[in-house]
């Protein structure tokens, strides 16, 4: 699991590419989630597949606090597949 730094006011955008995943397959659906969910925590905003990246606009997160955001995709084979990052929301 990697770790990144975010802004509390920063509105940025995380990719993550599944291309050394697949042999032969394509990503035909992907999902962000964040965990934990709470008021004012970090959010996603904006989701979509550029091939095979997977993006996400991410927004807001408390001051001092680990969020994991987790992307979920569905491969043409029916396969799913998942990976993690973590940010820390720091000033």
């Amino acid at each position: 699991m990697s770790l990144y730094l975010k802004d509390p006011q920063a509105r940025i955008d995380h990719g993550i590419d599944w291309s050394a995943s697949l042999t032969g397959q394509s990503v035909t659906d992907s999902l962000w989630s964040v965990s934990p969910v709470e008021a004012g925590g970090l959010a996603v905003e904006d989701g979509g597949l550029e091939a095979a990246r997977a993006r996400v606009r991410l927004s807001g997160g408390l001051v001092g606090r680990l969020y994991r955001v987790t992307n979920s995709v569905t491969l043409s084979d029916g396969q799913a597949l998942e990976r993690s990052v973590t940010f820390r929301v720091e000033e």
